[in-house]
């Protein structure tokens, strides 16, 4: 007599992928609660940072304009007498930054932090330093959707809770691409197709489906670029083992303050790979002798400093024999700070990220004492300035418009999943209306390993899944109303 091995059976391995499959869509159901709001709103503040400048010639035109041609013999004036024109319209200001016009017909920019901390722009006319206007830094449309887009405007619980979201993702983009994949008859009659005529929810479900899974590599893409700025994964995983090492600038004296400081508010204008960074020093010279020690900051407020601080017309001739186009310069902080001359994608100042520049710049000898460009990043940090580059739409108009496109297309995913879970919930009963879940299949490696896989790559997904399996083990085992709520 021969007996059948039951996993032979079709019946029994069709049974075990039904049961895989509403396993996976579970999974996709819980993810998607919980990313949908969070999808929405970075697509949404995404697109408003997209058109920074857009929207600011629109608020500041008339201030952020210059006549070129009202001085048609007259060029513009020395950055230096710009300066103080900017000094004395703000004594009790300090000038942290300059930021050159961009063209001709544009007002030189000088960043003012004011005695209550707060930090404006103040314009300057180039060709006679009047100063034509003043932007709030805190008041712009960018720095609201910027601070929404990484904080939620709650500090690092936003941060925390954007990063959760984020990492969910990645198990939502596995999931989502396992149920999309033609493999019954079901899925193949909605695969690359949408379909008009079957209804609203076919529909739905073909823009959800088919939408989420051509542009899952670039979805995750956007993930992985914006989670290099997360709290967790971001600052204390992956950026402090591709920082710079400071370590490569020769016998230059580091400070106890990094490049992040030079940041104003939440605008990143350093580079990612630099932020953790120490900036270099300047040497002071102390009653005519060179102090160089760690301490020389402490020591040099209260000594006599016979150098002289080189002034910004040098530090902008020294910028531009150095090859410096459009770029951003950050004045030193202390008597030990240095200049700091950066051009790079990240702040906008250039479009491609190959050409990234950060120089630093000895505040009484002029001498350059770091120079870091692309070729010193290692193969993280070139991704993540190509990556933060194509993030923010910055390459070229192709890519904004690409970027345009991708949050529209992400904002649609977002509501088609929104909206397919309204109409199939139970109405009049307290569910959710995840999908059911089935009788045990047995063990499904591939499965586990893919969700401890993310898991182990994306802390705070692990840390929410092990939540969510506690939440199950100690509650909705033993309230039945709460159970029934899941179900």
């Amino acid at each position: 007599m021969v007996i059948s091995n039951p996993s032979n059976n079709p019946l029994d391995t069709l049974a075990k992928q039904k049961s895989r499959y509403f396993l996976t869509w579970r999974w996709h159901f819980y993810s998607g609660l919980f990313v949908i709001p969070f999808m929405l709103m970075l697509s949404v503040t995404g697109f408003i940072m997209l058109f920074d400048d857009e929207i600011e010639a629109v608020r500041y035109g008339e201030v952020l304009s210059v006549n070129p041609s009202t001085y048609p013999s007259q060029e513009p004036l020395p950055l230096s007498a710009q300066l103080e024109a900017v000094q004395q319209a703000y004594p009790d200001g300090t000038v942290t930054q300059f930021v050159p016009a961009t063209s001709s017909d544009v007002a030189n920019r000088f960043s003012v932090t004011m005695a209550d901390e707060s930090t404006r722009f103040v314009l300057v006319n180039p060709y006679n330093a009047d100063i034509t206007g003043t932007i709030d830094r805190s008041d712009s449309w960018y720095q609201l959707a910027n601070d929404i887009h990484g904080t939620l405007l709650i500090g690092d619980v936003g941060d925390y809770l954007i990063e959760i979201a984020a990492s969910l993702t990645v198990i939502l983009l596995v999931s989502g691409i396992y149920l999309w994949l033609p493999n019954d008859n079901a899925r193949r009659a909605g695969f690359l197709k949408i379909r008009t005529d079957s209804g609203s929810r076919v529909l739905l479900r073909d823009l959800h489906a088919n939408m989420g899974g051509i542009l899952s590599i670039v979805l995750l893409f956007f993930v992985l670029s914006g989670l290099a700025w997360a709290g967790v994964w971001g600052a204390k995983i992956v950026q402090p083992w591709n920082s710079f090492p400071a370590q490569k600038w020769d016998d230059v004296p580091v400070s106890d303050i990094n490049h992040k400081a030079l940041n104003h508010g939440s605008e990143e204008e350093m580079p990612w790979n630099l932020e953790l960074t120490p900036l270099p020093e300047s040497k002071v010279h102390v009653h005519g002798e060179e102090n160089t020690s760690g301490s020389s900051a402490g020591n040099a407020k209260k000594a006599e400093i016979a150098a002289k601080q080189i002034g910004i017309d040098r530090v902008v001739s020294e910028a531009k024999a150095l090859g410096f186009g459009q770029y951003k310069l950050n004045f030193p902080r202390s008597e030990t700070g240095v200049f700091t001359v950066s051009a790079n994608t990240m702040s906008g100042d250039i479009t491609d990220p190959t050409q990234d520049r950060t120089t630093h710049i000895d505040q009484y000898s002029g001498k350059v004492l770091a120079d870091v460009t692309w070729n010193d990043y290692n193969t993280i940090a070139k991704a993540m300035a190509a990556g933060i580059a194509l993030h923010q739409g910055d390459i070229s108009i192709i890519n904004k418009v690409a970027n345009v496109f991708f949050c529209l297309a992400f904002i649609l995913i977002a509501i088609t999943g929104g909206v397919m879970w309204w109409q199939r919930r139970p109405v009049g009963q307290r569910k959710l209306g995840a999908p059911p879940k089935l009788a045990d299949s047995g063990l499904w490696k591939v499965g586990i390993v893919s969700v401890v896989l993310v898991c182990i790559a994306f802390p705070m997904a692990g840390l929410t899944i092990v939540a969510l399996m506690v939440i199950d083990a100690l509650i909705c085992r033993y309230m039945v109303t709460f159970k029934d709520a899941l179900s």
